[in-house]
């Protein structure tokens, strides 16, 4: 299709301006991306919510990038991975001003905001880190290794700031987090810009003053959740809020609200608060963490229904401590900046934060005790049971919110997703009805599917191995590992394979080297991921195995993956804390726990995994389930409905034909 509109094609501001686009930028215009982009408008307009699946390839960036352009009011854009947000700022975005900024309506001012960690603290770098290690390196062989590595981040923030750079942890030399922490603070520990001596030159500060000046602020879904559900003021006043990756959005918002609680930290804050309390107070918060260690020690692995007498009498005294604790800090001066001072006080404050939570006993959060393992001790953890009451509440009342992604439509419709996020289905409005009186306390909502490019019946093929016995807990077995080496060798390499757990893709790969010496294979932990996937891209006979980190986000156009191999359908572990604890709950409202939980976490998996395959209209593969459950159980209708309408098989003749002659015709 032309990138200009015909004759016949009405004309808008927007549906001109991604013309232009896509014109300038050498493309050729989707269906998909101008029905997309007219639905975003329409809600920014109209201030409706809307949830809009755009398949891949449909172009979603352009899609709701131009429409936020023309709008009138501030949108902030946010995403869930770092990678999306980095594609935003130095390409996307640069790409379609330098096309359609000029143009009438066009607001082309945008800016990026993180978190105040992201950003390299000129404090700390300058003054060290005043904290119970010490006075930081000071020559580069007072840590070895470690030390060399974090004179070169400070000498990398001073040429930033001598060059007005951004100061972003993506921009800086590599880096471990341990490493990056000492170039950083958090917010807490921030002596804020009026009090530091180095406030003018701050890198976050700066951030927040380009934000300000900005139409568009591109920004993370943690940072959205902070802003706008925990009241933390982070983000500049806004309109409306694009949220891409949106299938992402709620495991984000709950993690971005979980809080995390371990002995040593307690005992470091102590430490750190005896320097500048007064009084007995800190030597208190040490006792109450030996008090904590026992408690710990006595309790079980897992979620608390009933948290143990023990352990609720020793948060109750790390609480109480910590209280006690933030009052024994004196007075400043509001002309001081003593950072040992603010970041002391501000560890023993989100310390009590977070003893205060976990005591509380709350029915609306979930408290767990995880498994120390020989490199991180047990941790308790609090998270909460459900977070679409916050997101309806501090963000859909007030902001108008667009949500897309790849993958929202889970069983044939927008129902699980929205309700996810706080929309009613009862609350469903049609595209292009009236708007209408605006009732109190209703929240209207509109879904559409922008389709995708691709001809999936076409392109791909979805066998499911039905022939094999259901997965049992002891991890893949021969049947499987036959099931596996034989598709891989009749695709001759070309192969990713998404695994439920670690154990089960090295065995895979295991088997594959063993019986398949001829070909590379490659497991999750051999390397860093991204050398994993480029070694991947550049040989096509190599077969990639691993888990959870290859499910999404991994892109792998062309002969290099023309099968993805799923071990077994994704559901939550039985023992998850969080998982178990939503499919309770839903259960006791009445609902069917197990497929608004398990079965809805299993969907959105599954259709990302299966979304590895076709990335572009040339590819072309099979998508090879080795669960029967798929075919078989009653589930297996609202799993596959969530899956790109590829063409189905039992047969595993079938599938290796059509692989062998893939492969054929691909080293032909």
């Amino acid at each position: 299709m032309s990138a200009e509109p015909s004759e016949s094609t009405p004309s808008s501001p927007v549906r001109d301006t991604l013309a232009a686009a896509v014109s300038a930028l050498g493309g050729q215009q989707r269906d998909g991306q101008v029905t997309m982009a007219e639905a975003v408008a329409a809600a920014m307009t109209d201030r409706r919510h809307l949830l809009v699946q755009a398949g891949t390839g449909t172009g979603k960036s352009l899609g709701y990038l131009v429409p936020a352009l023309l709008h009138d009011d501030r949108v902030v854009v946010a995403t869930a991975t770092l990678a999306l947000q980095h594609q935003l700022v130095e390409r996307d975005l640069p790409r379609l001003i330098e096309a359609v900024g000029t143009r009438p309506g066009v607001d082309s001012s945008f800016a990026v905001l993180k978190g105040r960690s992201n950003y390299a603290c000129l404090h700390r770098v300058r003054e060290g880190a005043p904290d119970d290690q010490g006075e930081l390196i000071r020559s580069e062989d007072a840590l070895g290794a470690m030390g060399k590595k974090v004179l070169e981040l400070r000498e990398w923030a001073e040429e930033q700031a001598s060059a007005s750079g951004s100061g972003e942890k993506d921009a800086a030399p590599r880096h471990t987090e341990k490493e990056w922490r000492q170039v950083s603070v958090s917010h807490r520990e921030c002596l804020g810009a009026a009090k530091c001596p180095f406030g003018e030159e701050c890198f976050a500060e700066r951030a927040k003053e380009k934000a300000q000046r900005s139409h568009l602020i591109v920004t993370n879904h943690s940072l959205l959740a902070i802003d706008a559900v925990e009241g933390v003021p982070m983000i500049p006043d806004y309109d409306t809020v694009v949220i891409d990756e949106a299938h992402e959005l709620v495991a984000r918002v709950t993690q971005a609200a979980t809080d995390e609680l371990w002995v040593a930290e307690v005992e470091r804050t102590a430490r750190r608060a005896m320097r500048h309390a007064d009084g007995e107070a800190p030597n208190d918060l040490a006792d109450a963490a030996d008090a904590l260690r026992d408690a710990i020690a006595e309790a079980r692995p897992g979620r608390f229904d009933v948290v143990p007498e023990e352990l609720a009498d020793a948060l109750t005294l790390v609480r109480d401590a910590a209280r006690a604790c933030v009052s024994a800090f004196p007075k400043q001066k509001a002309d001081e900046a003593d950072a040992a001072f603010t970041q002391a006080k501000g560890a023993v404050q989100e310390l009590f934060a977070t003893t205060e939570r976990m005591a509380a006993g709350s029915d609306a959060d979930v408290l767990w005790l995880t498994e120390g393992t020989d490199r991180l001790p047990p941790r308790l953890c609090i998270a909460p049971l459900q977070v679409w009451g916050q997101m309806r509440d501090k963000l859909l009342t007030d902001k108008t919110a667009v949500m897309t992604s790849a993958t929202l439509m889970l069983g044939g419709d927008f129902n699980s997703v929205a309700t996810g996020v706080g929309l009613k289905p009862t609350e469903r409005a049609e595209p292009g009805s009236p708007v209408g009186e605006v009732r109190e306390g209703v929240e209207p909502w509109i879904g559409i599917d922008a389709g995708s490019p691709f001809d999936y019946p076409r392109q791909g093929i979805l066998y499911v191995a039905r022939h094999l016995p259901p997965p049992g807990r002891d991890g893949l077995g021969s049947a499987q590992l036959d099931e596996i080496v034989e598709l891989v060798d009749a695709a001759d390499g070309r192969a990713l394979g998404l695994f439920s757990s670690r154990r089960a893709a090295e065995t895979a790969a295991e088997e594959v080297r063993r019986r398949l010496p001829h070909l590379t294979t490659l497991a999750q932990g051999d390397a860093q991921l991204p050398e994993l996937a480029r070694q991947f891209v550049a040989d096509p006979y190599t077969i990639l195995f691993g888990t959870l980190g290859l499910w999404q986000g991994l892109d792998v156009p062309g002969d290099t993956c023309q099968l993805v191999i799923i071990d077994r359908i994704p559901f939550p572990r039985p023992d998850d804390p969080l998982m178990s604890a939503r499919q309770r709950a839903a259960d006791k409202a009445g609902g069917n726990g197990f497929m608004q939980v398990a079965a809805t976490h299993a969907a959105l998996l599954l259709a990302q995994g299966a979304g590895r395959l076709i990335r572009t209209h040339a590819d072309r593969g099979v998508v090879a389930v080795l669960d029967p459950r798929l075919a078989t159980a009653r589930y297996g209708g609202f799993l596959k409905a969530s899956l790109p309408a590829m063409w189905p098989t039992t047969d595993p003749q079938v599938v290796r034909k059509a692989l062998a002659r893939l492969a054929g015709s691909t080293s032909a």
